[in-house]
């Protein structure tokens, strides 16, 4: 049954896909959707889909560009996308359906691990967690992407055995970590106070990157990568790199990709991290002299629109000897 919706949706897909051929039972053969194949040769065709076990994957030979295809569907049309969803998984799709803000079902590696919490778009508006959420100015859209938990160590040690003291109990605003396939992996326990550390991640998944945002990311549109996954929740298509997983393992052009780091030019770690993104040939946002703010919220809480700050952003977007020029000054600011 799996095999024939496969090939249902391949079929139903061919039209959108330049010089489709059904070469074999499980292999098909035409124009790359990502890279668009040779602009020369249009009968050029080195997009493929074939069979790995029971399962189907795109893979193009002139971009290297690869996925699954539940993933390709998602990329070409997103309409045969939420009716394959619906027809090989029973799981209901919204019908307006948007592939960069789609509601994915996480799937825990522990079914109950927040049960016991509430998340932010639940509570009362009295509630301190979400007078909290709505002080730092985070938009509301977002609300449903954080949780209060009240026993956070508690809650840690569930991940980790005997990880925290649980005498030192304490609640933290907590920031799931969804992989592109909306799999949670990580979680940050964010500090209400002055608790320390102000952040504590617990990755579920060792194997996977510390990056935040992955599940409504669009990797063909510009991606800006922060330091924070609060950052991100201000900007369009923002990832976080939450920690020292600075570059993505996805291959990815480096022109596509604008790092962004707080606004610290005396702080010599986030320098040395700035000249190794300069090095690798990535955009960066060098800030300007009248930007004081520290970071993207900072300036939120300052009253700089989001509008604003993407211009600031797209005004002061650097690479190579333009950003090393850049730096250099902005250091000894």
């Amino acid at each position: 049954m799996s095999d024939y919706i496969d090939l249902k949706y391949i079929n139903l897909l061919s039209s959108r896909l330049g010089q489709f051929k059904q070469k074999t039972n499980a292999l098909f053969n035409f124009r790359c959707p990502y890279c668009g194949d040779s602009k020369k040769d249009k009968t050029k065709a080195r997009g493929y889909i074939y069979r790995v076990k029971n399962d189907m994957f795109f893979k193009c030979h002139n971009c290297g560009e690869g996925a699954n295809l539940v993933n390709f569907l998602k990329y070409v049309d997103g309409k045969l996308y939420s009716d394959y969803l619906l027809e090989k998984y029973k799981k209901p799709v919204k019908e307006k359906f948007d592939i960069q803000k789609m509601d994915f079902k996480p799937s825990f590696k522990d079914p109950g691990l927040l049960d016991t919490s509430k998340k932010i778009s639940e509570l009362d508006d009295s509630h301190p967690a979400k007078k909290y959420v709505v002080d730092r100015k985070i938009p509301k859209e977002h609300f449903d992407k954080l949780y209060l938990v009240n026993k956070f160590y508690d809650l840690a040690n569930k991940i980790k055995r005997n990880t925290f003291n649980i005498k030192y109990e304490h609640p933290r605003l907590v920031i799931p970590f969804y992989d592109v396939d909306g799999k949670l992996f990580a979680l940050q326990g964010r500090a209400f106070g002055k608790e320390e550390p102000k952040y504590i991640t617990l990755k579920l998944d060792e194997n996977k990157q510390k990056i935040y945002g992955l599940e409504r990311i669009n990797f063909h549109k510009q991606i800006k990568i922060v330091e924070g996954p609060i950052d991100s929740l201000f900007l369009d298509n923002c990832l976080a790199a939450a920690g020292a997983d600075l570059f993505l393992k996805r291959k990815i052009s480096p022109e596509k990709i604008t790092y962004i780091f707080d606004n610290e030019p005396r702080n010599k770690e986030i320098v040395k991290r700035m000249y190794d993104v300069i090095e690798k040939d990535y955009n960066i946002v060098i800030w300007p002299d009248d930007i004081k703010q520290k970071d993207i919220n900072d300036m939120i809480l300052s009253d700089l629109t989001k509008t604003k700050i993407e211009n600031i952003i797209s005004n002061n977007t650097f690479s190579k000897l333009s950003a090393i020029t850049k730096i250099n000054y902005w250091k000894r600011v």
